[in-house]
């Protein structure tokens, strides 16, 4: 952990020197990526040291797949080897550390470069071996039209940006930031004229960096006075359950799973000031005319505690994730995509039981709120008093429903899992297989129910 706070806060450093000195109007495009790529290395073996060989080893192998593979297979081969290697390193977290949690952690950047990769060579079938017309609106936007350059490929997967946190980011996006592109393009969708500007703006990351800075330092101190005070192994604790009441530890399962959300807000909320800082994630002008600095955000924190249902909660935890889900997944499965992107989400996890526990209740949850939307919430909407009071009310069942379904992510074992369900009657399944037997579900055409299932596909976010 200290490896990892002085590593981002390095890099955060050297991302404002990057955006300064190594600017495209300094730099070459080479310049940057040989920078990038050099301090990413240095990075991830300062963090994990020999551990670190894993993340090359993998990244090397997908570049001879990418060079060698025919362009109707390179998305299939680079998916096979990238979560095939993740997964025997997950494996061997389990088997040999028996649910310990390494020292020298390397799974968190394999996984964002798993990601990656995937990513990329998705979008590069889709701009070569794919016709324009078989493409969605987006992936005709993201298509890759040509293999990268060896450079240009370790500099996206290894830059000093993303490798140890993430989060993943789409390949055209990256190489424009790099070739000076990216805030330009974002800015050309604006007719700035009629906003009584000669010439396009140039905005600044600097305000955005300082305003997420402050998130991780409130973060970092709740995390440091809030998240070991108030262990989720407490909540299985022989003692706690005996004497405390059911409702009384309903509220204590909330209180818990607050605490636990700090050290994610920290991680990830540095991630995105780190990107910001050198100048990456700049996403356009909303209607107030404000430069939004968010396309690489991994959370909306005003979001998640003010949800008030399941799926707008999930929607904006771990987006980056979700979006890698859509693309690589979602989008391209023949048959019963949510199932498969389900299956596709808990191998990336990993393997430890609590995780699979928690995507079958986030499913289980996820339908069960759709039924009762789509039956009941109209009936709400006929007054503000109403409305107010099925918010207030849906407020407190979602938030109740999230701790109860990522308790066992936390747990992982199948033992603390069973124990924590068993003690609080494992109200939420019975209740939400009650609610899809008894409302109707209304019919829906094909297209309409794919759209629908997006939501559920959300509910695959990490936690």
């Amino acid at each position: 952990q200290i490896n990892f706070v002085a590593c981002q806060l390095f890099a955060l450093l050297a991302a404002f020197w990057f955006r300064i000195y190594l600017s495209p109007s300094h730099a070459s495009s080479a310049v940057r990526h040989a920078f990038a790529t050099l301090f990413g290395i240095y990075f991830a073996v300062f963090c994990f040291g020999w551990y670190s060989i894993h993340l090359f080893v993998l990244v090397m192998m997908n570049y001879g797949i990418m060079n060698m593979a025919s362009i109707p297979n390179i998305h299939r081969y680079s998916f096979v080897v990238a979560m095939g290697y993740l997964t025997l390193c997950h494996i061997s977290r389990i088997y040999i550390f028996h649910y310990g949690i390494l020292t020298t952690d390397f799974s968190g950047p394999l996984m964002i470069i798993t990601q990656k990769i995937t990513t990329l060579a998705c979008q590069l079938h889709d701009g070569i071996g794919r016709q324009a017309e078989e493409l969605t609106a987006e992936q005709n936007r993201l298509a890759v039209k040509s293999r990268p350059s060896l450079l240009e490929y370790l500099s996206y997967l290894l830059n000093f940006m993303s490798i140890i946190a993430g989060p993943c980011s789409n390949y055209k996006d990256y190489i424009a930031f790099i070739e000076g592109r990216h805030v330009h393009m974002k800015l050309l969708e604006v007719n700035w004229k009629q906003k009584g500007y000669d010439r396009l703006p140039d905005p600044s990351p600097t305000g955005a960096v300082m305003y997420k800075l402050c998130i991780t330092l409130v973060s970092l101190i709740l995390f440091l006075t809030l998240t070991k005070n108030f262990p989720m192994a407490y909540i299985i604790d022989n003692e706690f359950l005996d004497k405390t009441p059911f409702l009384s530890r309903l509220g204590y399962l909330y209180v818990v799973t607050q605490a636990a959300k700090p050290k994610y807000y920290f991680a990830w909320t540095l991630a995105d000031a780190v990107n910001n800082a050198a100048g990456y994630g700049f996403s356009g002008v909303d209607e107030r005319g404000t430069f939004r600095w968010d396309l690489l955000s991994n959370l909306n924190i005003w979001n998640i505690e003010t949800a008030t249902s399941f799926k707008m909660y999930i929607e904006n935890w771990n987006i980056q994730t979700a979006a890698w889900l859509k693309r690589v997944c979602y989008d391209r499965a023949p048959w019963y995509p949510t199932a498969l992107t389900f299956i596709l989400s808990a191998l990336w996890h990993g393997i430890y039981p609590g995780y699979y526990f928690t995507f079958l209740t986030g499913i289980l949850i996820t339908l069960a709120a759709r039924a009762i939307r789509n039956n009941c919430r109209h009936y709400f909407l006929s007054s503000v008093p109403l409305k107010i009071a099925y918010d207030v009310v849906t407020w407190a069942v979602t938030q109740l429903a999230v701790c109860y379904t990522v308790a066992p992510f936390v747990m992982l074992a199948v033992e603390p899992t069973i124990k924590f369900y068993k003690s609080v009657y494992f109200h939420m399944h019975i209740l939400s297989i009650l609610v899809l037997l008894l409302l109707p579900i209304r019919p829906q055409t094909h297209s309409v129910r794919r759209a629908q299932d997006q939501a559920v596909l959300n509910s695959l976010k990490s936690k």
